[in-house]
Formats: structure tokens, sequence, C-alpha cells
């Protein structure tokens, strides 16, 4: 492996993301040639002038040009006979159907395809494509060439402060399915002061769009909100500093992790409060709004893969809308039995919390609204349950101990919690 001084990278693409990762790169010590078709980037580049305005990509640029360690031009030529790892950072805009335009990528997938090289050859996407388009590349392009190792590496650069995310990143992720390919991508960026994730090759293409998508959604939570609070006379900027002030729940990882459905006293109750308000006002909140219309969905597509189970008898672990409690109030998981038992599926229920003498009022109202033969579905322990059953559910959040004694029964488990 080359080491961090000597690390030899071609740059494919000097928009925003090439030419700042290309500068960014020579000012952490490798030598870097970029590419690029346009001669007027190329020229400027060369010049240590930088194509487009970007706070502190000039000095890079004359840095990088002044010592030696950054070069342009517009072919490949000979540049990847001494290579070890090739960034394409070519754009992906959007075809007429919203799907990506891989035109570019291709170009220059096929270009490297087609130029002297190494016998051995890194090929790092930092462009956006979707998961599956690293695979993908490899088997059209480059027509299974060992000698070819794909990486992904995404960027998460924002223009106008591209630099500093480069040199002071909050993430760096490389994926890819040979781990010395991957190892070696991820040494380039030894000197950030940014552990590098690894991932598998279509988790790291997908992480850049999720990452990309929650942005958006934290935008339009936060304009929605703004709006709804105008209405109301209040701050919205009060609110949303408030709370952003809680770190535990709000901003953090709490809640980010997929699983099963929402439910509970609070959360449906609320959206639709929210949502009934702003109608009353006039306005429209479509990220809002939509909200249980997704989980709704989310719920369907969980009844969708335990009805496709082959087992006769099923046991649901779980009925509570959530571990540690016997609030049944809109729990998803009565739905969820709700939607099996229609599909005339055999059902049995455990959960240790639930205790059918003592669950009264709106409680006991929900639940036999919905499910008034819950006392033929409840199992009285989990011994009873777990030899009942040919197949498990597993709906809510397990203890370790009970998860062991489930694995060891030796039935099927499908886990709705991840």
């Amino acid at each position: 492996m080359a080491s961090l001084e000597d690390m030899r990278i071609a740059v494919f693409g000097l928009g925003y993301v090439g030419c700042v990762s290309a500068a960014c790169l020579a000012r952490l010590g490798h030598q870097v040639r970029g590419v690029d078709t346009e001669a007027y980037k190329v020229d400027l580049v060369n010049r240590g002038i930088a194509p487009f305005h970007e706070p502190g990509l000039d000095v890079l640029l004359q840095e990088g040009i002044a010592s030696g360690r950054l070069s342009a031009a517009t072919s490949i030529g000979e540049i990847l006979r001494d290579t070890d790892v090739a960034l394409i950072c070519v754009g992906t805009p959007s075809d007429a159907e919203g799907n990506l335009d891989l035109t570019f990528l291709r170009r220059v997938a096929s270009q490297i395809a087609g130029a002297p090289k190494a016998s051995s050859l890194i090929i790092s996407i930092r462009s956006t494509v979707f998961a599956g388009v690293n695979e993908q590349i490899y088997n059209e392009v480059f027509h299974l060439d060992p000698g070819i190792h794909m990486v992904a590496n995404p960027e998460f650069l924002r223009e106008g402060c591209a630099v500093r995310d480069f040199l002071e990143p909050s993430l760096i992720v490389v994926g890819g399915d040979d781990p010395t390919a991957a190892e070696k991508v991820a040494s380039i960026y030894d000197s950030l002061p940014c552990p590098v994730v690894r991932t598998s090759l279509r988790a790291a293409e997908m992480i850049k769009y999720a990452a990309n998508a929650f942005h958006a959604v934290k935008i339009a939570f936060a304009n929605e909100t703004g709006s709804l609070c105008r209405q109301f006379g209040i701050d919205g900027g009060e609110v949303m500093n408030v709370l952003c002030q809680d770190t535990k729940l709000n901003i953090s990882p709490a809640y980010l992790k997929p699983g099963f459905a929402f439910g509970g006293s609070c959360l449906p109750k609320d959206l639709r409060a929210l949502d009934c308000r702003a109608r009353g006002t006039g306005l429209r909140l479509p990220l809002l709004q939509n909200v249980l219309v997704s989980n709704r969905e989310h719920l369907r597509r969980l009844i969708e893969r335990v009805g496709q189970l082959s087992a006769h008898r099923i046991g649901i672990f779980g009925l509570a809308f959530k571990e540690d409690t016997d609030d049944l109030r809109e729990s998803p998981v009565i739905q969820l039995v709700e939607g099996l038992l229609a599909q005339g599926r055999s059902l049995r229920v455990f959960d240790a919390h639930i205790d059918m003498q003592r669950i009264h009022g709106a409680n006991q109202r929900y639940l036999l609204q919905h499910l008034p033969h819950i006392h033929r579905l409840m199992a009285p322990s989990l011994e009873e349950w777990l030899a009942w059953c040919e197949a498990i559910v597993i709906a809510q959040k397990t203890p370790p101990l009970t998860r062991r004694q489930m694995e060891q029964s030796g039935k099927l488990i499908l886990d709705l919690t991840s």
C-alpha cells in the first residue's frame, strides 16, 4: 500500500465536488491529477484559479500547483499507469422521469476502462449514485475486470463551505466489498480529524441519499412548524430553538432506527390536532399531514411481510404500543393483529405486561373495540405461547433472556422491530 505521502490520486471531474476534493487532497499531501473535458476549467486550475466561487479554494489550488502536488489535464493519457485511486466526481443529474442520468458517469468509466493503467486500480465513486450503481458500472463497463476494485466514497460537501466541510468533516464514509481496496481509500483521509466509517458498497451509496433526504425533511419540518406558529402569533424561531436544546430525544439518534410503526396516546393524536388546526387556518402542511399516512403504509407493509409466512400458527410478541407499558391506545400491534385475523391467520399473543383483569377505561374501550375476542388470543405464559406457535413475530423490543428463550425454541423468528 502506498504511504500517506505518496498516494497517487486521479480526480475525474473538476466541478464543485471534484475541484474541491482535488485541492484538499493535495493539501493533505497526496499527488493529485485532475481530469476534465472542459479546457477552460483545466486551464484555470493549472493557474491556481478556482473555476467557480468557493471560499478558500483559490488558496488551496495555488498551494497545490506551486508544490507540484496538483495538476490538471483534459485527457487521461498515461495518468492511470501510476495511479492508486481514481476518484469519479462527475454530475449525476435527474433525467426526465426523476431517475439518475448516468451519462457522465458511464462516459468517464468507459474512458478509464479503455485507458492504459496499472494491473490493479481502485475506482472510488464520489458522485451521488443510488444503491447498486457501483456494481452496475463494474459489470457493464468494466466487465468484471479482476484488476478493477469498486469503492463508494460519497461526499458531504456544502457549496459555500465545501473546503471547510472537506478538511473538518463530520462524516467520512467508505464502502466496499473488497476490504483491502476500501482500507486503501479510507487511508486517504487518515490525517483528517474524523474517523472513517466503513460500510458495505450499497450501504455507502444509500447513506448519501438518506442524509440528503433527512436534511430536506428537517428543513421542511422547520418551515411547516414556523408557518403554523406564525398563524397563531407564536415566534417559530423560539419554538425550534428550544426544541433543539433537547439532545437526548429531539436532536439525537433517538427514534432514527428502522423498525415498527409508531402509536400510543400521544403521537397520532397530536399529529391529527396539528393537521386540524392547520386546515382551520387554511394552511396546507403536506409533510405533517402525511406523517400518519406514512405510518399506516409502513404498517401495511409489515402486515404483508407477516402474511407471507408459511407457518399456520403465528405467535405475536407484544401487544402494547411499546415495551414496558400496558398502554394499548392506538397500538400498532393491535392493528397488526386485526390485519392478520382478517387474512384468516391463526394467532396467539403474549405480552408480559398485559393483565386483562387490570385493563380498564380508555385502554379497555380501545382494545375491545378493535379486538373484542382478545381473551381468546392472549397466552397466559411465555412457555405456553412458545409451545403453541410455529413462527414468532416480534412486535416489541425483547428482553435478552426472553430473546434467548425464543431462539432456543428453534421456531422461525420475524423481528419487526429491526
